[in-house]
């Protein structure tokens, strides 16, 4: 859904905001309904998930592709695939359908949607003004390669987008994205893919790989786990998305699905092509 870049927690900061514009909506329309008894709590409810729900079907309608070879996966939401404008749009719906038919609602509904989004566009502005002052970009922490060569990520970015997927063999959720990460390193000859083992010993991450048979490039080792802290995150797997100047553009917080992954594959393209509208594989 909506997405402010404050390192790896961005997700949670924009259902935060969410929650708080909810809360100033319910408010706003409890004080102006409370005369007439009144109340819009179970109208944002319903609003709340008819836009989910929306939001969650047009995404999978746009990468049905992607899905088709794993139907369940539609049903698993953690991979972040939504679609702010369909949601936006059938939660309108709710309450347009709801005023309608009851009109003492129509006012608290007006002043408490009112309030709800202006309260969520000045929060929203303030973490993206924060976010812009911060311009977070490829961490400077000494990794090494898996023969044991030093590096960093500004080494490996060859002026190119760069995706980072922080891992560990451990993780059932990594090794679950790990082939859906391997065929796009193969397909995505403009992106360079990082894929940097956290906590664990070249022989643990070479056993790993040469399990699952996994052709990678570009693994490296962070033994101290130094990158996961460098940028935040606490929990695997974590996936960062910079620009081709360095600067992070997207983060996705545990397993990454086909469709999610080429949805901000796309976004990243568009950052570093404007003039490129998004499109699909």
């Amino acid at each position: 859904m909506l997405n402010v870049n404050l390192g790896p927690f961005a997700l949670q900061v924009s259902h935060l905001l969410l929650l708080a514009a909810l809360l100033v909506a319910a408010g706003v329309g409890h004080l102006v309904g409370r005369r007439q008894q009144v109340g819009i709590s179970n109208s944002l409810t319903d609003m709340l998930w008819a836009g989910l729900l929306a939001a969650r079907l047009a995404f999978i309608a746009t990468w049905f592709d992607l899905y088709r070879s794993a139907p369940w996966s539609m049903l698993d939401i953690r991979d972040g695939g939504f679609s702010p404008w369909a949601g936006l749009l059938a939660a309108s719906s709710v309450a347009l359908w709801r005023g309608w038919r009851r009109p003492a609602l129509r006012q608290p509904l007006i002043w408490g949607l009112t309030a709800g989004l202006l309260a969520w566009g000045a929060l929203f502005g303030v973490m993206a003004a924060l976010d812009k002052a911060s311009k977070p970009g490829l961490p400077t922490v000494a990794l090494t390669t898996l023969a044991g060569a030093p590096t960093d990520l500004a080494a490996m970015a060859k002026g190119q987008p760069m995706v980072v997927n922080l891992w560990a063999s451990w993780c059932p959720p990594c090794r679950r994205e790990m082939p859906v990460l391997a065929a796009a390193q193969q397909q995505e000859t403009q992106v360079t893919f990082v894929f940097a083992n956290q906590g664990e010993s070249d022989t643990a991450a070479r056993r790993y790989l040469g399990a699952g048979q996994l052709n990678l490039a570009n693994v490296l080792l962070d033994p101290n786990t130094a990158l996961g802290r460098a940028i935040g995150s606490t929990a695997l797997p974590t996936t960062l998305f910079y620009d081709a100047s360095g600067q992070l553009v997207d983060t996705h917080l545990g397993e990454l699905s086909a469709a999610s992954l080429a949805s901000k594959l796309n976004r990243l393209r568009t950052r570093t092509h404007p003039t490129t509208k998004e499109s699909r594989p």
